[in-house]
């Protein structure tokens, strides 16, 4: 008899999970996927997609409002960077040295013993910013408000020898920010194959 009630049960709750009207937009989505996929998940709506839109590209494209100085970064990276990279940014292994602005001959691209660091490799002020604001610090990724990201990033410079210590970096100065190494990269110009999708 138990037996019995549990199959009614079920059917009872299997009608009602067929016959449950289908929200508006996930009939959209479906309608716009292969059929495997009609049921799982739901379009972005273009407020979680702005949400997600941060990154900065080496013009600066992206950069938010806000402003940054080296006493501030000096403040914050004492606070959430040193546990990680040292107080004077000498790295504490696993985790890679940023200070250091020598060998600037790029002496590195045959010797990989030598460390590659923000003053001595790193093509682009402005995506140092990026890199900083999405994906430190490790322990909680981006936590930091655009004027301490902006003040880190001038600390990280000016330790490097990079910027004066009084600059103010923000969305005007940084993509103006010309670092030691940007002419050792060059642009894959490389054309043909084929195209992705």
């Amino acid at each position: 008899m138990r037996g019995h009630w549990t199959a009614v049960v079920v059917a009872a709750m299997a009608t009602a999970c067929t016959t449950e009207r289908e929200p508006a937009s996930r009939t959209a989505v479906s309608q716009k996927l292969p059929a495997r996929f009609s049921t799982i998940g739901r379009a972005a709506s273009n407020t979680e997609i702005r949400a997600w839109d941060i990154d900065v590209n080496p013009t600066g494209a992206g950069l938010p409002a806000g402003r940054g100085t080296y006493a501030r970064g000096a403040q914050v990276y004492a606070e959430q960077c040193a546990s990680c990279h040292g107080a004077k940014g000498e790295g504490i292994a696993p985790n890679p040295k940023l200070i250091g602005p020598d060998p600037r001959d790029f002496s590195f691209a045959s010797d990989a013993k030598i460390p590659r660091t923000i003053g001595n490799y790193w093509p682009y002020a402005t995506t140092l910013y990026d890199y900083v604001n999405r994906a430190m610090p490790f322990a909680t990724p981006g936590s930091l408000p655009p004027s301490d990201v902006y003040s880190v990033v001038a600390y990280l410079l000016a330790e490097n020898s990079v910027i004066d210590k009084q600059m103010i970096i923000d969305a005007q100065s940084l993509p103006r920010v010309r670092m030691p190494s940007r002419d050792r990269f060059v642009l894959d110009d490389r054309k043909g194959g084929a195209g992705f999708r």
